[in-house]
């Protein structure tokens, strides 16, 4: 053994490490493929061996090798081996591999459930960040499902590292099992109050990632993000917290008004320029209507617009754009700035400044902006920025149903400028421009079909050389779509029908092609309908030219390899031939061929496709004829390729073969191109002479050589725009300054004047969304989410302020038990019921009643015997069965102990007029009015409600006792103590009124001299504030009035008074106390650890009869203070001993206790931090909530005489044991007084 210990050891000393990898793939670079093939085999060798010290250095190299590229994925059970490692060094290699190579699809992923959560619950806290780290790049829905309670059970942790780690990873868990957020969220709500900064951080990073999709369900969070906002000083967290409020503020319009003031503070005075970039952003979100909030961001963002750095004048122009949308005057005074980023190096500041020109867009700028693009078009470089700058222009004109185009000739003239830029790849969107206009404005139609008449003449100039990299052919389609629809409008449609058949029409699309031939019908048919109309005898003759000119050309569209121009051309061929036969045998066939064409096409709404409704009957998904054979699909892929063109197996060879030009091919080639170069007008020709004249310096003396070009750079007959007259102008784009302002003021009045002339009237533009199918809406089956169906975050919009339901609880693992106690007794009746039963047979009818009589009585005292560990989760099934006290009063709506009063909470502190540290004084005040009506009262009125109610309780009682006469339903309850459980027949009973009724403050003295006695009462706050408030009674013991109190009571780390001067320990209190008078004010305390009780000191300091005086005080925070019994309720109770969130246990018993139990549950539950949420007989169950949302569950059980047992339950062990104690040292001093 020894020997082959020393033989692995010295084998590993020649094994090649990472470093080894490394350095040797870099001295092979000529042959880097089989240095790594031959690494492989040795990695598979090192695989198979015993030893986890060679596996997990194989592992480290095929991680690296991974990264280059190779798969590794054939050794995931050996990553998975080194992932179970119990040292570290190793399992941290097998999670870096996994990481890396495991994706949510991997297979084997099944095998490490159990693996990772042993390492989660390690003791080793680099073991669990280990696995928390790669369990977040490989977690899919099986692992989230199984993982997610060992996950959140890290998120109470005492290790900051492991918080912040299972923090993060709870928001992969929501989005492969978003069943987890609900119970889950309560958990992940407390750490946004966690004392590390680190685990606040990721905590916000994850509830904002949430909030970004669904804001809506993260609305009841914004007090608590205001508090972060205005107390954090981590510039990243502001910006992620801003961000969520950007995202809530439209939701809830009062937010905005909140954050007026803090965001303009931020504004004001922070120097980082991402921090300021997203508070415009809020602002720009949140508050549009607040002008001087806008204008300040207006500002700033001009700074960061004419700064230097790139990057912030894109983010200024970026934001700029937002604020154009809400606020176009306050964007448009710095157009000067945005005009200055067109001549910018940088092409997408450019396009920013594009954007923004697009709302500066007014009728009377129009002209003079689409003028400046285009000359900015002219001599910009490349082809993708004078692209952008030609879809501006169109998107700048169009918008809004073209709401500033004044004159539909100038915009078809542009749009006809447009189609002569040459390499353009908007040819479509100036097409559908074109069509648009033509149908929409019925006054610009003559105009239009007379430029595109020009166009079609002239397609050799749009159709060039560079057609075939560009689009600008689509400019064809909708030329003869328009001439061959409103052909009416041709001055002469026989050289428009020419004009389609000459050229090189047959080079162009399928679909122009397609286009043309049906277009090119539509003018035959109105050329022969005006010759025939007219009869006259030199129209019929270009009829028959016209007619002999189709014979001839439409052959060679229907031999074309599209099978739509096939289709129309054939088509249109016949008929042809059948018009030629007619005319010979003299019949007019022009009206019956007018019917074919005749009716005038609309515009269709953009998905009236979609709305068609489907015939009844009609299976769109079933076959027509009879699906083909699988055989005949084979034959079928066999002769596809073979339809049009014959297969020849010679050709390949062929192919491979490679031709040599000759010299008279060259030659041909060579003439093609010099006659492409000659048609081509882009194309600058060289002057024939070889000489070349000396260079000169003089400008004036080089020579001006006109251009001799076959095709001309202008079409004639085509609109300039330099005919259009810009109407005002931009509003101050002219910087030259006359001397004389009489000049001025005649020049403005003649511009003015002819422009009134010139301009032509307003034309109607039709508007409507196009046809749309009988009874079919746009807004039908609409979908306004933008996201798409396979987006994980639609599956988490869920409403987080609904109560949880019993089934809504993390999965856990549930073990079979074997129960052993209580199965013994059972079998051994049943033993003994059947040797009963076999001597009956043999034994009279005597013995038979006695040992019945026996047996019974065996039977009770074995129920009495039976021992049981005592558990508060026994008496959940109790509670399943019994009737609540609270029947009458409505359930709260709560998540986990959060009521209601959580939206009333969130209305109070949006409230303007109500401060912000004042929310819960308000809400406590509510209260007091409340009870103060019922002390003014009447004995008369209190005496008739109690009749009232004292007849409605007989008759539910009535009811109860028939019903459940009638049901006869037997309920098995168990009533606990420590080490036995009586099991009997019981009914709940019903709780007495004094529970029912509003629960009494519990008062404490705090202070008290000669001239003074101070009372308090405190009262948890729960919902959105979490916060205690103190109500403190000032009692004037003297015979002169005090004035001057200031009360002094510095903070804790742990416990802190709301106040409203800030940085002050003293409060001023705003009265003044008369003598024998009272006065009452509320205080309100925020406590950083809920689980222990705390302590204020201080003094308070007055004057009486001009002398000045001091009294100390002393506040105690019982561990009570911070718990409220206001949500308790058998559906909350029962819910919480199911899901097994309670796992800190602890009890206490009290022996010769001899109070009755109604006084013990009226102390334990006076001040309302405990409520009884059933009671049967003396024992009793209590629910307590802390202000962090920790539960409390408790059992108290007074069933033998002079004993009383309390048995706990909660989420967090301290506060259970501190509440404990307090109980105890309650009860003991109650007794012993």
């Amino acid at each position: 053994m020894a020997l082959r210990k020393v033989k692995g050891n010295l084998e590993r000393m020649f094994d090649k490490n990472l470093t080894d990898l490394v350095r040797g793939i870099r001295n092979n670079k000529d042959n880097e493929s089989k240095y790594i093939a031959q690494c492989m085999e040795e990695i598979k060798t090192e695989l198979r061996q015993e030893n986890l010290t060679v596996k997990a250095n194989a592992v480290a190299k095929l991680t690296y090798l991974q990264m280059l590229g190779y798969d590794i994925s054939w050794a995931g059970f050996n990553i998975i081996e080194v992932m179970s490692s119990p040292k570290f060094t190793f399992k941290r290699i097998g999670y870096l591999s996994a990481s890396q190579c495991f994706h949510q699809d991997t297979e084997i992923l099944m095998l490490t459930t159990n693996m990772i959560r042993k390492d989660l619950n390690s003791q080793n806290m680099y073991d669990a960040g280990t696995a928390l780290t790669g369990l977040a790049c490989f977690i899919n829905a099986d692992l989230a499902r199984d993982l997610a309670n060992d996950v959140m059970t890290l998120l109470t942790s005492t290790k900051p590292y492991l918080r912040k780690k299972a923090v993060l990873l709870m928001y992969k868990v929501f989005l492969k099992f978003p069943e987890a957020l609900r119970p889950a969220f309560p958990r992940l709500k407390e750490k946004l109050e966690d004392p590390d900064p680190g685990v606040q951080s990721a905590s916000v990073n994850v509830i904002c990632e949430l909030a970004r999709k669904n804001p809506k369900n993260y609305l009841s969070l914004a007090p608590v993000f205001f508090k972060l906002m205005t107390s954090s000083t981590n510039n990243w967290m502001l910006i992620k917290i801003i961000k969520l409020f950007g995202a809530l503020t439209p939701l809830e319009p009062r937010l905005g008004r909140k954050l007026i003031e803090p965001l303009t503070n931020l504004i004001h005075s922070t120097s980082a320029m991402s921090l300021l970039y997203e508070c415009i952003n809020t602002v720009i979100a949140g508050m549009p209507n607040h002008n001087a909030s806008i204008q300040l961001c207006v500002q700033k963002l001009r700074i960061l617009i004419e700064d230097s750095d790139q990057n912030l004048k894109y983010l200024g122009l970026l934001a700029m754009s937002k604020i154009l949308k809400s606020h176009p005057k306050s964007v448009q005074s710095h157009k000067d700035l945005v005009l200055q980023c067109l001549d910018d190096k940088d092409e997408s500041i450019r396009l920013r400044a594009l954007d923004l020109l697009y709302g500066m867009v007014s009728k009377k700028t129009v002209m003079e902006i689409v003028k400046r693009l285009m000359t900015h078009m002219d001599r910009a470089e490349g082809t993708s920025y004078r692209d952008e700058l030609l879809q501006k222009i169109i998107l700048i004109c169009s918008q809004n149903n073209y709401q500033f185009i004044a004159n539909f000739e100038w915009y078809i003239s542009v749009l006809v400028e447009l189609c002569r830029m040459e390499g353009s790849q908007h040819g479509g969107l100036i097409a559908s421009q074109l069509l648009d206009v033509a149908i929409r404005v019925v006054a610009v139609r003559e105009f239009t079909v007379g430029q595109m008449a020009l166009l079609l003449d002239n397609a050799h100039v749009i159709v060039g050389p560079a057609a075939a990299r560009s689009s600008i052919a689509e400019v064809l389609y909708a030329a003869s779509w328009i001439c061959g629809e409103f052909s009416q409008y041709l001055s002469n449609p026989k050289a428009t029908l020419e004009s389609m058949l000459r050229g090189k029409v047959a080079s162009l699309p399928g679909h122009i092609q397609a286009a043309y031939i049906q277009n090119m019908f539509k003018l035959y048919t109105r050329i022969i309908s005006m010759a025939e109309e007219e009869e006259d005898s030199e129209m019929m003759e270009e009829v028959e030219c016209v007619t002999n000119l189709l014979l001839e050309r439409l052959p060679v569209f229907a031999s074309s390899c599209d099978l739509e121009v096939q289709e129309r051309a054939s088509c249109m061929l016949q008929l042809v031939t059948f018009v030629h036969k007619c005319h010979k045998c003299q019949d007019r066939v022009g009206s019956d061929l007018a019917l074919l064409v005749s009716g005038e096409l609309n515009p269709v709404a953009p998905k009236a496709q979609k709305k068609v409704p489907i015939p009844d009957g009609l299976d769109l998904d079933a076959w027509i004829n009879e699906p083909p054979s699988e055989s005949e699909g084979e034959d079928d892929d066999a002769f596809s390729n073979d339809i049009f063109i014959k297969a020849d197996h010679a050709s390949k060879e062929k192919k491979n073969h490679k031709h040599e030009p000759t010299e008279e091919e060259l030659q041909k080639r060579r003439d093609a191109r010099r006659a492409e170069q000659a048609s081509n007008p882009y194309y600058v020709k060289s002057s024939p002479s070889t000489t070349r004249a000396p260079i000169s310096n003089n400008v004036e003396e080089i020579p001006v050589t006109s251009l001799d070009l076959n095709v001309p750079l202008k079409i004639p007959g085509m609109t300039s725009l330099s005919k259009y007259q810009i109407v005002d102008g931009w509003e101050g784009s002219s910087s030259k300054k006359h001397k004389k302002r009489k000049k001025n003021r005649k020049h403005r009045e003649r511009v003015s004047s002819s422009s009134e002339e010139e301009t032509p009237p307003v034309l109607v533009v039709n508007t409507d969304a196009g046809e749309m199918p009988e009874g079919a809406n746009m807004s039908d089956e609409e979908d306004n989410d933008g996201r798409p169906e396979d987006d994980p975050h639609r599956a988490l919009d869920i409403n987080l302020d609904e109560p949880l339901s019993p089934g809504e609880t993390l999965p856990t693992r549930v073990h079979r038990e074997v129960k052993r106690d209580e199965d013994k007794p059972k079998k051994v009746e049943a033993d003994n019921q059947k040797t009963d039963k076999s001597k009956s047979s043999s034994k009279k009818k005597k013995k038979e009643k006695k040992e019945n009589k026996k047996r019974k009585e065996s039977h009770k005292k074995s129920k009495k015997e039976k021992p049981q560990e005592a558990d508060i989760i026994s008496l959940g099934d109790s509670l399943q069965n019994t009737t609540i006290h609270q029947e009458n009063q409505p359930e709260p709506n709560h998540i986990n102990g959060v009521e209601e009063t959580q939206d009333k909470d969130m209305d109070i502190w949006l409230s303007p007029e109500v401060p912000e540290n004042q929310v819960c004084e308000g809400i406590m005040d509510q209260t007091v009015e409340a009870e103060e009506k019922k002390q003014d009262e009447t004995p008369a009125t209190v005496s008739k409600k109690k009749k009232k109610k004292e007849k409605k309780e007989k008759e539910k009682s009535k009811k109860e006792r028939s019903s459940k006469k009638s049901t006869a339903r037997d309920r098995t309850e168990y009533e606990e103590a420590n080490g036995s459980i009586c099991q009997e027949l019981q009914e709940s009973i019903p709780m007495p009124e004094e529970t029912v009724n509003p629960v009494k403050p519990c008062v404490k003295l705090m202070a008290e001299d000669s001239h003074l006695r101070l009372l308090y009462s405190m009262e948890a706050m729960e919902g959105v504030m979490a916060q205690v408030v103190t109500h403190v009674t000032f009692t004037n013991l003297a015979s002169s009035p005090i004035s001057n109190l200031v009360l002094h009571l510095p903070d804790t780390k742990s416990i802190k008074m709301i106040r409203t001067v800030v940085n002050s320990e003293d409060f001023d209190l705003p009265w003044r106390l008369e003598a024998g008078s009272t006065q009452e004010q509320q205080f309100t305390f925020t406590a950083e650890d809920v689980t222990v009780p705390h302590k204020l000191r201080g003094s308070l300091s007055y004057s009486v009869d001009g002398m000045a005086s001091e009294l100390p005080l002393k506040v105690d925070f019982a561990i009570t203070s911070f718990l409220s019994g206001r949500t308790a309720s058998r559906a909350t109770f029962t819910d919480l001993l199911a899901s097994g969130q309670l796992t800190a246990r602890s009890s206490f018993t009290i022996t010769d206790f001899q109070l009755p139990f109604c006084e013990v549950l009226a102390a334990v539950t006076h001040g309302g931090s405990l409520a009884v949420v059933e009671q049967v007989d003396s024992t009793a169950s209590l629910y307590g909530r802390s202000l962090h949302g920790h539960h409390v569950c408790l059992l108290l059980k007074n069933a033998t005489i002079g004993r009383l047992t309390v048995d706990g339950k909660s989420t967090e062990g301290t506060l259970l044991s501190n509440t404990l104690d307090h109980m105890k040292m309650t009860l003991v001093d109650m007794q012993q007084n």
